[in-house]
């Protein structure tokens, strides 16, 4: 089975590179466009005479997992310029629409020996006003999952629901207020986006949540800005359900406890330096706590180094109604990315407390109720987060040229044994692949190939295989 699913892994990505490189010979056969994309968009400030950036150059990748929520890329960013266009919509004459198309295949050799496995095609439709009275826009998303091959017996992949079956749901209906030009508040059902609750979209559909909250950017400016959110949420529907149901039972507290989250957090960047904080507070469940700094560091032309550190405090307050009883557990890591043109190499390190001590003796390990974890190590398959455990990656990204439209990048992970009761130490390897074609022809469409092998130490030297193909397509 193992042998199988590599070679069909291989296989895709082989296609994907060759239908890349049909791609690059078409274009470099065709006559150069008039108007190019700047080979140096997203660098601030950025000068292509002075970057020494060719046309056809690509800049480096960043390192963020799929799924992530750091803390820079938190509480909907977005530049003044776009919240005064945006508080220039009116009503009815300005909505606006998306739908997105997704097929994913999904193929999981589990560590007991188990299989999970389904293909499925489904997406996402919305629209969004304008601005009624220059202060109200409504908005509503809907989502479904829709199963091609799902075998009953092999569940598990989250790309349906747990009993393989399809959904379909209103994942968002909300009001968005406009405040001000740079601050706005929200109430209803949408996307979220900070560091321990965000919408995780690595599947088919996201994480959404009932959330009431005001945020925005104070002060920006080319070289400044804080940017902010405070609020509470209520409910989560998690990725592969219908259903929205309190944090508190996301969280794994017992039937009947029913508890919200209080969100307050903010971001500040000046120049080449960005520190950001936020805590989440749910009454008698959990309190967790998380900080983060980077900074940039530019080097020869085309190079800079960018370090990073974070940190997570999580405990238990009030009644202690997630476990019956007090606990407390942290988590520290470091990261650093070194860009060269197109070629981003990381290396991270994690480390997780041993915490309190339950009854069987385990230390306590973090836990991410409510999406993607955003531990630097915590990679595809696994969060790497488990108590006394100490994890370390290395990661080799690649932004082909610009005109393929092809990323790749690998990566191997390697956590010590924890203080867990029957857990052993685990290495894990993934590699990915990108291709976003650049011809007029294909337009909207992304593929996406991602496949993760987990090695565990132990008495049965235990393995697990994830292979992931997926297509999104945007309607325009």
């Amino acid at each position: 089975m193992h042998v199988r699913r590599t070679r069909i892994a291989l296989t895709l990505l082989a296609m994907v590179v060759m239908g890349a490189a049909a791609e690059r010979t078409q274009a470099l056969a065709a006559p150069e466009p008039a108007a190019t994309e700047p080979a140096t968009a997203g660098v601030a400030g950025a000068d292509e005479s002075l970057l020494g950036v060719k046309q056809d150059e690509s800049e480096a990748p960043d390192s963020v997992e799929q799924g992530q929520t750091q803390m820079a890329d938190s509480f909907d960013r977005r530049p003044i310029q776009s919240l005064l266009s945006e508080s220039r919509f009116v009503g009815l004459r300005d909505t606006t629409f998306s739908v997105q198309l997704r097929s994913f295949y999904e193929d999981i050799d589990n560590f007991n020996d188990t299989e999970s496995r389904a293909w499925t095609v489904g997406g996402l439709a919305g629209v969004k006003t304008g601005y009624f009275a220059n202060f109200l826009a409504l908005g509503v998303t809907g989502y479904t999952s829709q199963a091609l091959d799902a075998p009953l017996d092999r569940s598990g992949t989250k790309l349906l629901r747990d009993d393989q079956k399809p959904y379909s749901v209103i994942g968002e209906l909300y009001g968005q207020f406009r405040l001000t030009d740079e601050i706005l508040a929200i109430a209803g059902r949408r996307g979220f986006n900070t560091p321990f609750i965000n919408t995780q979209d690595s599947l088919m559909t996201p994480n959404t949540f009932q959330v009431y909250a005001v945020q925005g950017v104070v002060g920006e400016s080319d070289d400044a800005a804080l940017r902010f959110a405070a609020g509470y949420v209520d409910k989560i529907k998690p990725r592969n359900s219908e259903d929205f149901e309190s944090m508190a039972t996301a969280a794994g507290a017992p039937a009947g406890v029913v508890r919200g989250v209080d969100v307050v957090g903010g971001n500040y960047k000046l120049g080449a330096f960005s520190i950001g904080a936020i805590d989440y507070y749910s009454k008698d469940v959990i309190n967790i706590a998380y900080t983060e700094i980077t900074y940039v560091v530019p080097l020869a032309n085309r190079m800079r180094v960018t370090l990073s550190a974070q940190y997570a405090d999580q405990r238990s307050v009030g009644d202690d109604l997630l476990t019956g009883k007090s606990f407390q557990t942290d988590q520290g890591g470091m990261k650093a990315d070194l860009a060269m043109g197109p070629v981003l190499l990381t290396a991270a390190r994690t480390q997780t407390a041993i915490g309190t001590r339950g009854s069987n003796g385990s230390g306590t390990s973090m836990i991410n109720p409510w999406g993607g974890y955003p531990g630097y190590t915590a990679v595809q398959v696994e969060d790497f987060y488990r108590a006394g455990e100490n994890a370390t990656m290395l990661r080799l990204a690649y932004n082909f040229p610009r005109v393929t439209g092809l990323s790749a990048y690998g990566l191997w992970v390697h956590g010590s044994s924890p203080d867990v009761v029957k857990q052993y130490a685990q290495t894990e390897y993934d590699l990915n692949l990108e291709w976003i074609p650049k011809i007029a022809a294909l337009r909207g469409l992304k593929l996406r190939a991602r496949y993760g092998h987990v090695s565990q130490a132990g008495p049965s030297n235990e393995h697990e295989d994830d292979l992931r193909l997926i297509a999104y397509y945007e309607l325009r």
